[in-house]
């Protein structure tokens, strides 16, 4: 089958290339997915992860890319919960063959039925992006409503999911970023906007919790600004001065099949919005490893036979956004 793959760790990106690799296995407790989307994030070539097993040994040739979409084609041994060509999606294991193929082996664990109306697009943008805020909004930064919360990042895949779930939990956003993303990120629920270009954030004042997906100086300056008994969360980078009398996490994000599923029902209802980047074919992929873009780019896998599973794919614009160009 066709799969992108790395296999010289010190090219990076430049070594990144699309050619023929064998058919997954379905071990025990695993499902074959036929990918009709992948999401993928071009730093993956940095992370150990992509070059050895868990074990720690040489597993290169490796696919890069960790969140699918598409339709359930074998089930292994002892799997139980999804059958035979049903829509799914959901986040793969780090340390296997990733999804920038036309199959890809799963444990089922990791993946959430596709509700009908949700394009296999935005489904293969949404895994890392909702799993990573949700988990550091709720999970790591403990936020409730009447809570303030500061989002570092607020117009990217991650942030722009963090400020309608913290919106849609109650609490008073306030968001960062770029000039141009203040109306997005105002419309997506943000009570504040701050350029990080041309204001201080630290202005804003004292806040409950800190959501950060920049780093560096920004994470920094971030840990003044929690009050005690807040959290800073840095998605980006481990916080390296914990905040006077509050907590400091870092995390990485972990696959969670009955939150996927919850992301799903938010986006089907309308009351989410995943917005995509480029959408390229398996073909282009190679260079988006290079050629960034803003938004998520997402990678279409089809192989001449997907064209009925892509049949219940919906038009709404509501539920299926694009990024707007920057």
């Amino acid at each position: 089958m066709r799969a992108v793959t790395v296999s010289d760790r010190s090219a990076g990106a430049r070594g990144v290339s699309l050619g023929e690799v064998r058919y997954p296995h379905a071990a025990e407790n695993d499902v074959i997915v036929q990918v009709l989307a992948a999401g993928f994030t071009p730093g993956e070539v940095d992370w150990p992860s992509t070059w050895t097993d868990r074990a720690g040994r040489d597993r290169t040739p490796s696919v890069p890319g960790h969140e699918v979409s598409g339709v359930v084609t074998e089930l292994g041994y002892g799997t139980t919960g999804l059958t035979i060509g049903q829509r799914v999606f959901g986040l793969t294991d780090w340390a296997r063959d990733g999804t920038l193929a036309e199959y890809v082996a799963v444990e089922a664990r990791n993946l959430a039925p596709l509700p009908a109306g949700i394009e296999y697009t935005t489904a293969a943008a949404l895994p890392i992006s909702g799993l990573t805020a949700w988990q550091a909004l709720f999970d790591h930064g403990g936020v409730r409503a009447g809570q303030t919360v500061l989002i570092h990042g607020a117009a990217g895949g991650v942030g722009s999911i963090a400020v309608q779930l913290a919106f849609d939990a109650g609490a008073r956003v306030i968001g960062t970023g770029r000039a141009r993303d203040r109306e997005l990120v105002r419309e997506l629920g943000a009570e504040e906007f701050v350029d990080l270009q041309a204001g201080r954030f630290e202005e804003a004042g004292v806040v409950d919790v800190v959501i950060d997906l920049i780093g560096g100086d920004i994470l920094t300056r971030s840990a003044a600004l929690v009050r005690p008994g807040g959290t800073l969360v840095g998605i980006a980078e481990p916080p390296s001065a914990p905040p006077e009398r509050a907590r400091a996490v870092f995390f990485v994000v972990e696959p969670d099949r009955h939150r996927l599923a919850d992301l799903a029902e938010r986006v089907r209802s309308g009351r989410l919005r995943v917005f995509v980047g480029d959408v390229l074919p398996l073909d282009e992929a190679v260079a988006a490893f290079t050629h960034r873009s803003p938004g998520k780019t997402v990678v279409e896998v089809d192989d001449g036979r997907t064209e009925s599973s892509r049949r219940n794919q919906a038009d709404d614009p509501a539920v299926n956004a694009r990024l707007p160009a920057s």
